[in-house]
């Protein structure tokens, strides 16, 4: 039976459609995507935060089912929302785990990514972000590289772009066949800072999580790439899908004014991005104080732990609302010092006497 017809059935309520094969499913305030194959052979695309195990895999009976075992898991990046059970479920199915080679530092143990940066203020989620998991992880014995030539492993007409910027090797993946973009954290369909935004679903085009993206020239020139991919369809980590002429219309719109609506206006990589390899990270800009204090944070943690309880309970007792928002007006008056996109390296590093081997994790 053809795998798209399992999608009007009951039990598979607890994902969101996105294309014709293609699903997602929300892990806390983190997606993940279920892509098949005509012949009904399947492929999952990055694994939300921790503890979603079980769902994920009743998910995937549902759309396929029973004890039905994916091809691979693709991966766009490696952050703590989009890895958190990719070891439990790649060992449960034992199925490999694809990533481009920018990212593999961060899934062998080898390098922590740069620290996310709360300083740049916008909502609970960024507020917060000094608490989010840190360290590496090791998948080394799962891990494998993606084949080169933008190939997909085990699913047909897709194929994957490089998207750096959110993270040193950020991909994401398109189906030229009708256009359709999983586009990770390269940019995303709500505002990723703020908790309020997690709970309401409210579908707008944003440029990526303001507080763990380390590279802003890099990221703008991704959100260009896509742009110029022409998507009908973008899913993306954080936010419901969005579509049609309302997509194109924000996507454009970000492009043109990235360094008004998406970068901060102050934060540790405004000025400077992380500088990272192969092996992990090299360098980071300074540390900037935070204007708002840790205790402050820590005990808004408790209010967005609450809010987050009911929104779960909600979804739980309730059907998935559908609808587009209103792309917000960008600030005005904003200062021009970084309105420009980056290029080769910081001032503060110099190829000439700064040892390119020299990589360090003791950063804050």
């Amino acid at each position: 039976m053809e795998t798209s017809k399992r999608l009007h059935t009951p039990a598979s309520r607890q994902t969101f459609a996105v294309a014709p094969r293609v699903w997602g499913l929300k892990t806390l305030f983190a997606n993940l995507y279920f892509v098949a194959n005509p012949n009904g052979s399947w492929v999952l695309v990055d694994t939300g935060v921790k503890g979603y195990a079980h769902q994920i895999r009743s998910a995937a009976d549902e759309l396929f089912g029973e004890n039905s075992v994916p091809q691979a898991i693709v991966l766009t990046h490696g952050h703590f929302d989009h890895i958190g059970t990719v070891r439990e479920l790649a060992e449960h199915w034992q199925v490999p785990v694809y990533a481009h080679p920018m990212e593999f530092p961060y899934l062998t143990g080898q390098s922590s990514y740069p620290p996310p940066d709360p300083s740049v203020g916008g909502g609970a989620m960024a507020y917060l972000s000094f608490i989010y998991p840190k360290k590496p992880i090791d998948i080394h014995q799962l891990l494998v590289l993606l084949p080169e030539e933008g190939i997909v492993p085990a699913l047909e007409g897709w194929h994957w772009v490089f998207t750096p910027g959110h993270s040193p090797g950020h991909v994401s993946f398109f189906r030229e066949e009708d256009r359709v973009l999983l586009a990770g954290d390269a940019f995303t369909t709500r505002d990723a800072e703020s908790a309020i935004a997690v709970m309401t679903e409210k579908r707008e085009v944003h440029g990526p999580p303001n507080y763990y993206t380390p590279d802003w020239g890099n990221a703008h020139r991704s959100v260009e790439t896509l742009l110029n991919l022409n998507p009908k369809i973008a899913a993306t980590g954080h936010g419901m899908p969005m579509k049609g002429e309302e997509l194109t219309r924000q996507l454009e719109n970000l492009v043109k004014n990235f360094w008004l609506k998406a970068v901060p206006k102050h934060g540790r990589y405004v000025h400077e991005p992380a500088i990272t390899d192969e092996q992990g990270v090299v360098s980071l800009p300074p540390e900037v104080s935070n204007t708002v204090p840790k205790v402050l944070a820590v005990a808004g943690a408790v209010a967005v732990a609450g809010l987050f309880w009911m929104a779960i309970k909600k979804r739980n007792n309730s059907k998935q609302k559908n609808g587009q928002g209103h792309y917000g007006s960008y600030p005005k008056n904003r200062p021009y010092s970084h309105n420009r996109v980056m290029t080769g390296l910081p001032p503060t590093i110099d190829p000439d006497f700064d040892d390119p081997d020299a990589h360090t994790n003791n950063y804050p």
